[in-house]
This record gives structure tokens, C-alpha cells and sequence, in this order.
């Protein structure tokens, strides 16, 4: 059996390719996980895509993560990413790698987005590459 891959995303990654796409691109979440899932058999390991706009499900998602084995979770958390005490201590309080991802880079962005509580539990980020940001997490995580 192939090693899961969680890939978390937070509010408003359901509008991709329709909301802002100049800062976010034009690909959707389906593209997005049309390529990973295209990828992830190439490394024998398989994709579990989930997206909510509630902070209490991207939580529940990382503890299920770690009851359930799952190698690593690629957590694009979007504005939670710069809001939220309760990812850190969900990512804190789980021994799976949880690697931060975002399609812009928010350090070139509003300063209000400069801070990342979620990057600070994170074993990693990687940021600014648009979907690409998504395939370069993939292969980390395959790595880990």
C-alpha cells in the first residue's frame, strides 16, 4: 500500500482560478490536484485533497492525519496561515510533518501576512511558485 499525503487547504482555496487569479494564477484546486495525484503514483504515493473554510476541520484533518499514519500533509492554510492559534497547536501536537505551502509569497505581499503562525510549527515552507508550490511540497514530502 502506497504512503497518503494529506493536502490541506483553508478559505477560499475553492475559488482558485477564479478569485484574484493575478496574485493566485489561473489553475483550480481540481488542476492542482490533477497534477499531484499524476505525481504522487509516479512516487508511490497517493493524494488525500481536502479544502474547507473552517478553521475546526483543517484541526480535525491534522489529528486524523497523525491517528491514521499518514506520511506528510501539505497544509496551504490561507488566511488561517497568519490567524491561527489553534493550527499551531494542532501542528505542534502531531508528530507528522506538516509542510506550509502558499501559491504567492507572503513575504512580498501586505505586511499583516508577514507573520506566520503556522510556518512556526511547520517543518517547512514553500512559498511564491504559484501551483508549482504544490509539486515541489510533493516531492519534500517524499522525501521525508
Amino acid at each position: 500500500m502506497a504512503d497518503t499525503i494529506y493536502v490541506l487547504n483553508g478559505p477560499n482555496l475553492n475559488l482558485l482560478g477564479l478569485r484574484e487569479p493575478e496574485i493566485y494564477g489561473s489553475d483550480t484546486l481540481d488542476d492542482i490536484a490533477g497534477r499531484l495525484e499524476d505525481r504522487a503514483k509516479e512516487l508511490d504515493l497517493e493524494i488525500d485533497l481536502r479544502q474547507s473554510n473552517h478553521e475546526g476541520h483543517l484541526v480535525d484533518w491534522l489529528h486524523e492525519a497523525q491517528a491514521r499514519g499518514v506520511k506528510a500533509v501539505l497544509l496551504n492554510a490561507g488566511a488561517f496561515t497568519h490567524t491561527s492559534l489553534a493550527l499551531y497547536d494542532a501542528i505542534r501536537s502531531i508528530r507528522t510533518p506538516v509542510l506550509e505551502v502558499h501559491l504567492s509569497n507572503p513575504l512580498a505581499r501586505e505586511e499583516f501576512r508577514h507573520h506566520s503562525y503556522v510556518g512556526m510549527a511547520a517543518k517547512g515552507t514553500i512559498s511564491g511558485f504559484g501551483a508549482l508550490s504544490y509539486m515541489l511540497a510533493l516531492e519534500a514530502a517524499a522525501l521525508l
